[in-house]
């Protein structure tokens, strides 16, 4: 009897990305040429979200509403960069068929990622819902190119734009003032003060002046 043949493991696979991490690098072709995305990047913040595939319908309504508000987002410092496994021609005609249908034209790169690269380096294929297509991920990204923020939906469900540019003001709010946002915030409600982490802190937080105190460890205020 012959010995049986071994068998080479299986490669692992990519870790997903996490809330904090370094985003990936990656090279790409897109609908703007070839882009180093760190270098197209350059300093603002971007965010990157992969749709399931060209000319669906979901998809069409989606990246149609992320462009016809694409100065809402360039006014907050984003920059849009869409992904799919979709050829590049595939892109250019969708898009030329969009602005003809939905009067919209997409002035964002889409990146063509037909070898799945990018998909897999973020994460953004998940087997039990299709190992054929991306599902619909969003990475909210800072100019380090830290990732900031994470939201997944699967293929049957559209996004909301104007959530995505209420986490794009809170991301920023709670940057600028080293505070964070409560359930349902929007620009121009009142911000969470940090928790304290020592007595003297809980003391500090007493002599805090202008500020909405319902407890030592929930205090709100304007800013």
């Amino acid at each position: 009897m012959n010995p049986p043949v071994p068998v080479s493991p299986s490669p692992a696979p990519t870790p997903m990305p996490r809330i904090g991490d370094k985003a990936p690098d990656f090279v790409a072709t897109t609908t703007h040429g070839e882009l180093r995305f760190s270098e197209w990047q350059a300093g603002k913040w971007v965010l990157l979200f992969s749709h399931p595939a060209d000319f669906t319908p979901v998809c069409s309504t989606e990246l149609t509403e992320l462009g016809r508000r694409g100065a809402e987002f360039e006014a907050r410092d984003f920059k849009l960069m869409a992904v799919s496994i979709d050829s590049v021609h595939s892109h250019l005609a969708w898009i030329e068929n969009l602005a003809q249908i939905l009067g919209t034209r997409l002035t964002y790169p889409l990146v063509a990622d037909s070898d799945k690269k990018v998909a897999e380096s973020f994460g953004m294929i998940h087997p039990g819902e299709s190992s054929t297509v991306t599902v619909r991920a969003m990475f909210f990204i800072d100019p380090q190119r830290t990732i900031r923020a994470i939201v997944y939906y699967p293929l049957n469900v559209g996004r909301n734009v104007d959530e995505v540019l209420r986490v794009c003001d809170a991301l920023r709010t709670a940057e600028k003032h080293g505070v964070a946002c409560p359930v349902n915030w929007r620009p121009g409600d009142k911000v969470i003060v940090p928790p304290p982490k020592t007595e003297k802190d809980v003391a500090a937080r007493k002599q805090l002046k202008d500020v909405e105190r319902l407890d030592f460890y929930l205090v709100k205020k304007s800013v």
